[in-house]
C-alpha cells in the first residue's frame, strides 16, 4: 500500500506537458538481489550434491538447518504478512511426520514419495482448524492454535495405530544404503528449500505479494481497496501447514524415529518465533540470518540449557522492544541492498 502510494503522489505532485514528461520504467531486480540469487543457486547445486562428498553428520545438520528456515518462513508469512500469529505451528509438522511414518512404514508406500503425500495431512487439519480459529483475533488466535496443537499430541499419543506414545521407527529405510537415503533425503530438502523459501520469494513479487503487504500494513485499509483479506488468509493458511508439515516430514526422516513429544514438540514454535523476530519479520533476508544464529548459537551454547534458553528469550524480547526489524532491520539502515527484492521502484528510462 505505501509503495503503491509514493509511485501515485509521483505521478500526480506536478501537472506537466505529456511532451515533458520523462520516460519511466519500474525495476523490480537489483545487483544484490541477482548476486543473491546465484549465491542461491549454488547453494541449492550444493545441497543436491553432498551425498558425494559431505559425512552423514554433516548431511543430518544441513538438513536440520533446512528445516528450521522452512518452518521458520511459513511462520513469517503467517505473522510478518498475513497478520496470523501462531504458536501451534508444530500440528502441522507431527501430522505430516506421522502420516509419512503410516504410509512409509505401516502401508509400504515407497518413503521419498511418501514425503509428498503426506502433505495431504496438513491441509486437511488446517481446513477445519481455520474454520474454527479464523473468528478469533490476536492472542486468543495464538491460544487457539496451541490448543489444536497440545489435542493432536494427546490424540496421538492413545492412536494405537501408530504405537500411541511409544512412537515409531521408520525401519523400512534400511532397506536402502547409506548412499541412498542420503541422495533422497537432499533431493528432498533441496525441493523443500524451493517450494518454502523460493515460492514465497515469487508469491510476494506477485500480485498477491502487493495485496500481502497492503494487509501487513493495515487490513482495513487493504480490503477498503478491494483486497479479499479472508479469503488472502485462509489460502496463506493453507500454505504454511503444506510448508510446514513438508520440513517436518523430511526432518524426521532423517531422524528415522518420531514420538508424539518430539513430533508435536512447542519447540518448534519457539524456535520460528526466535529466528524471524531476531532476523527481521516481515522479510526473507531475515529468516535467514534467523535461522543461522540460532543454528549455531544451539551448536555452541546448546549445553548451558536453562540459561541458554532464558538468553534466546531475553534476545527475542529485547528485538521485538527496541529493533522490531531485527538484524536485517539493523543492516538496511545502514545500506540499501536487498537479498531478495519484493519493491517496485519508478526509475526514468534513460534509453
Amino acid at each position: 500500500m505505501k509503495e503503491a502510494l509514493v509511485v501515485k503522489e509521483a505521478l500526480v505532485a506536478a501537472p506537466v506537458d505529456a511532451a515533458e514528461m520523462p520516460s519511466v520504467r519500474v525495476q523490480r531486480q537489483t545487483t544484490s538481489g541477482m548476486i543473491a540469487m546465484l549465491i542461491g543457486v549454488g547453494v541449492l547445486i550444493t545441497i543436491v550434491s553432498m551425498p558425494w562428498w559431505a559425512s552423514q553428520g554433516l548431511i543430518r545438520s544441513v538438513v536440520e538447518l533446512c528445516c528450521y528456515i522452512a518452518v521458520a518462513q511459513m511462520w513469517n508469512l503467517l505473522a510478518g504478512y498475513a497478520g496470523l500469529v501462531s504458536v501451534g505451528q508444530q500440528a502441522f509438522v507431527g501430522v505430516a511426520a506421522y502420516m509419512m511414518f503410516v504410509l512409509a512404514q505401516l502401508l509400504g508406500i515407497n518413503p521419498f514419495a511418501a514425503v509428498l503425500l503426506c502433505l495431504i495431512a496438513p491441509v486437511v487439519l488446517a481446513i477445519p482448524t481455520y474454520g474454527l480459529l479464523h473468528r478469533l483475533d490476536g492472542p486468543y488466535f495464538a491460544i487457539g492454535t496451541w490448543v489444536i496443537a497440545e489435542v493432536m499430541r494427546l490424540a496421538t499419543s492413545v492412536f494405537t495405530y501408530v504405537n500411541a506414545g511409544a512412537g515409531m521407527s521408520l525401519r523400512v529405510m534400511t532397506s536402502y544404503s547409506a548412499d541412498e537415503r542420503a541422495i533422497g533425503v537432499s533431493l528432498l530438502t533441496a525441493l523443500m528449500l524451493l517450494v518454502t523459501f523460493g515460492g514465497s520469494y515469487l508469491l510476494l513479487r506477485s500480485r498477491y505479494g502487493l495485496a500481502l503487504t497492503a494487509i501487513r500494513d493495515n487490513p482495513v485499509a487493504a480490503a477498503s481497496q478491494g483486497v479479499n483479506v479472508g479469503r488472502l488468509r485462509f489460502l496463506i493458511w493453507i500454505g504454511a501447514a503444506a510448508g510446514t508439515g513438508l520440513a517436518g516430514a523430511i526432518y524426521f526422516m532423517a531422524q528415522l524415529r518420531i514420538t508424539p513429544p518430539s513430533a508435536y514438540d512447542p519447540n518448534w514454535a519457539n524456535i520460528s518465533i526466535f529466528i524471524v523476530m531476531v532476523g527481521g519479520l516481515g522479510s526473507l533476508e531475515g529468516v535467514l540470518i534467523g535461522a543461522l544464529i540460532y543454528f549455531f548459537a544451539d551448536r555452541w551454547f546448546g549445553e548451558y540449557g536453562a540459561t541458554y534458553l532464558v538468553v534466546l528469550g531475553l534476545l527475542t524480547l529485547f528485538m521485538a522492544l527496541f529493533a522490531r526489524g531485527g538484524v536485517w532491520g539493523l543492516i538496511c539502515r545502514l545500506v540499501d541492498a536487498p537479498w531478495f527484492p519484493t519493491r517496485r521502484t519508478l526509475m526514468e528510462d534513460r534509453r
